[in-house]
């Protein structure tokens, strides 16, 4: 009996060094952590409890059967993140370069199905060479299993991807499936084919980076959530991430204590009455008003370089976590456009997924004019972002800073998309137009001169663009100031806290413009 124990004690041990030493050396001579380094950051201190730790492969060709891969080049189990559990994954590149094997993908499929069973999220550390080539089309058959799972789980329990390494082909597709994606800049990169294949295709020499780099997946497609400098960063970004998020779609989120003074707990801030310039051309930074409403100012925003006429991000407000939507007049005076509605889209039907409120924040001229936004599609994109709100049933809030306009104005959080209390400061402009331009259109061919021009635009504000216009429609609950922005959306939040919905009709599932 003893002799085992020594030997299972050795076997532990040997297989928890993964590759070796040497390989533990070229992981941090990259500037990478090792597979179980990473996982000692994640989690708090000692919650970790692994499974599968003895799992090898069991393949025989191409001198598999003299390799040993400990773990099989993969260590997975369940631990605790700011005391609230959590299913985790890490790749190990010091085995067989994390290469991903029959038994590899099931180590990977187990932990998904345990979060998915107790209710809690799953978090994936992506660092890998890829499909293990020796087990063909074993190792094919495995990631399919993995998207099944990633599937399955897809608003069920919060995914997040963390690429810390290579990821490439078909392993990409995973985290593409998964809610949130962060990058290491670097040492990251996710692409389908890689260099040689593209220079073999297209005559294109590109290097990794060039391809499919952190820089490439923040600031063009989209697809990182955030890039943070190394490991270390992206590990804590992690951490703080999950601290906004429910354990699944059927846990509230966390209720966190929070001290503020006294004068701002009651939603007073005075200097949101002069954040809006008198001149309507002028812009103004919206993540003013955003820091002004969440408690603590803490905002967690996502993807702060892509799509940057929107600002999509998570914040608390008395404690509780809400999601945040707002047009961004510092940027492209805030006009939707293609990437702004996908950005936007996609994070409210998460949102709306898990149940966390959503709050937006809106000053949108329009739509983005153009042949290439046409071509590319705007009014399919456009419609996403429609659809998403639409079909949110968790407890909307909106707030019209200065104007909604056009189909724009409808497709942000409006009461014709079941918005659920839309407030809009005193000065906004509600209209299918601003009125330079409408009174311009209506006034064309009547010769007025330029004051008379002027006294028929400010005619038009009065008679149809003026919120108080909408609120005796009913299209706008109140007309509120600004200093008391945070305190009128905190009481509506509380008054809407246990909202209930009930679907129109039966539908197997929806058909969303994709």
């Amino acid at each position: 009996m003893i002799k085992n124990s020594q030997r299972l004690i050795q076997k532990r041990e040997l297989a928890q060094m993964g590759g070796g030493q040497d390989k533990v050396d070229a992981q941090h001579k990259k500037g990478k952590l090792t597979a179980r380094e990473r996982l000692s950051i994640l989690l708090d201190l000692g919650s970790f409890e692994e499974y599968g730790l003895f799992v090898e492969h069991r393949s025989s060709d191409f001198g598999m059967d003299k390799i040993s891969a400990p773990g099989d080049g993969v260590i997975a189990g369940y631990g605790t993140i700011y005391g609230r559990p959590v299913c985790v994954y890490s790749q190990d590149f010091t085995v067989m370069g994390g290469s991903l094997g029959e038994m590899h993908s099931q180590k990977i499929c187990k932990i998904i199905d345990m979060a998915c069973k107790i209710g809690c999220p799953v978090i994936g550390i992506n660092d890998s060479g890829g499909a293990r080539i020796q087990e063909g089309v074993k190792a094919l058959a495995g990631y399919g299993e993995i998207f099944q799972r990633n599937i399955d789980a897809s608003g069920v329990v919060p995914q997040i991807s963390l690429i810390m390494g290579p990821c490439a082909g078909g392993a990409v597709y995973s985290p593409a499936i998964t809610d949130f994606i962060l990058m290491t800049k670097n040492i990251s990169y996710m692409f389908i084919t890689g260099p040689d294949v593209v220079k073999t295709v297209t005559k294109e020499e590109l290097t990794l980076e060039q391809l499919g780099g952190s820089k490439v997946h923040s600031d063009k497609t989209g697809i990182a959530d955030a890039v943070l400098d190394n490991d270390i960063d992206t590990l804590l970004h992690a951490r703080k991430l999950f601290s906004f998020l429910p354990l699944s779609n059927k846990s509230e989120t966390t209720q966190v204590a929070f001290e503020e003074d006294i004068e701002r707990n009651r939603g007073i801030d005075m200097h949101l009455d002069t954040l809006v310039p008198s001149d309507p051309n002028k812009a103004y930074n919206m993540k003013e008003l955003i820091y002004s409403i969440v408690d603590e100012s803490d905002f967690f925003e996502i993807k702060p370089t892509f799509a940057k006429n929107i600002i999509i991000g998570f914040g608390r407000i008395n404690g509780k976590t809400v999601g945040i939507v707002a047009n961004q007049p510092k940027e492209m005076a805030g006009c939707l456009d293609i990437n702004a509605s996908t950005k936007g889209a996609r994070f409210i039907r998460f949102c709306d997924a898990f149940n966390i409120p959503i709050i937006s924040l809106i000053d949108v001229p329009g739509f983005l004019p153009g042949k290439e936004q046409e071509y590319n599609g705007i009014i399919k994109h456009g419609a996403k972002l429609l659809y998403a709100y639409g079909e949110a049933t968790v407890p909307k809030i909106s707030v019209i800073t200065r104007k909604a306009y056009g189909g724009a104005y409808i497709v942000m959080s409006s009461k014709h998309l079941m918005g659920d209390v839309n407030y809009a400061w005193a000065g906004a402009e509600i209209a299918v137009m601003g009125a330079s331009g409408a009174s311009e259109i209506l006034f064309k061919k009547s010769g007025y001169s330029k004051d008379q021009l002027q006294e028929k635009i400010e005619d038009y504000i009065v008679r149809f663009s003026s919120p108080e216009i909408a609120a005796s429609l009913g299209f706008v609950d109140e007309i509120i100031r600004p200093h008391n922005t945070r305190w009128r959306i905190a009481r509506a939040l509380a008054m809407f806290e246990n909202k209930v919905t009930k679907a129109k009709y039966w539908k197997k599932h929806d058909n969303l413009p994709l």
